[in-house]
């Protein structure tokens, strides 16, 4: 019985050693486009995305099976140069990766829903600033007065705009403790043209917590953004 007990306990402690150092994220699109193709799972990293594990899509599933980081993360899903989609990594559960013609999503951990219910409001302003040229097309095919049309969607632009920002900066905030902040900084500061200070960025480090102030990303994007506005003042 004693040797029984004893290897039942070795087998558990090799299994969840192995759950803690694997990482387990499983993954199903239904694009018919994307067979084949190669996925990368990138981290930031010594200023760069490193590649943290690549997998191939075959028969619409595709698995990564990398080593399991040591403190939360988050990764950028990337096909080539193409980033595809944000994922938390490092909460040492299993994750699922959904890839669709109309929706992309990540289950399996509270952060990861925590991101993707963020994602799904953003998509709302993002849905209505790509519909202002259709509706700028159709009141212009209705004959109405092009000054009236370019000043009323202007205004309405700025208004989702606004928002929009305004959604982003309370997420930022309201996970400040957790890899959600720098995570979101990470992904929606990447648009810039170059690293610069603006009123949102300023005030979000007047409030920042220190974890959000020493996360790589944010440190060095400060720091270029710091040298960028020095460089400009100077000129």
């Amino acid at each position: 019985m004693k040797k029984i007990l004893s290897l039942y306990l070795s087998v558990l402690l090799l299994v969840l050693t192995g759950c803690q150092q694997k990482m387990n994220i499983q993954g199903t699109t239904s694009v018919p486009e994307l067979e084949d193709r190669m996925l990368y799972l990138r981290v930031f990293e010594d200023g760069d995305l490193a590649v943290l594990d690549s997998a191939q899509i075959t028969h619409g599933k595709f698995h990564f099976t990398g080593k399991e980081l040591d403190t939360m993360k988050m990764a950028v899903l990337f096909m080539g140069d193409e980033s595809l989609m944000p994922i938390v990594i490092g909460e040492k559960c299993p994750l699922e990766v959904w890839i669709t013609e109309i929706d992309q999503r990540v289950t399996g951990s509270v952060l990861n829903d925590s991101l993707y219910s963020f994602i799904r409001r953003k998509a709302v302003y993002d849905k209505q600033l790509a519909e202002l040229p259709r509706r700028e097309s159709q009141m212009i095919f209705d004959g109405l007065d092009h000054d009236q049309i370019v000043m009323q969607l202007n205004q309405e632009a700025a208004l989702i705009t606004a928002r929009s920002d305004a959604l982003v900066m309370r997420f930022i905030k309201d996970n400040m403790d957790n890899v959600l902040a720098p995570g979101i900084f990470m992904l929606f500061t990447s648009s810039m043209p170059y690293p610069m200070l603006n009123p949102q960025i300023e005030e979000l480090v007047t409030l920042a917590s220190s974890s959000f102030l020493e996360d790589d990303y944010v440190k060095e994007f400060l720091r270029l953004a710091k040298e960028n506005m020095e460089k400009m003042n100077d000129e």
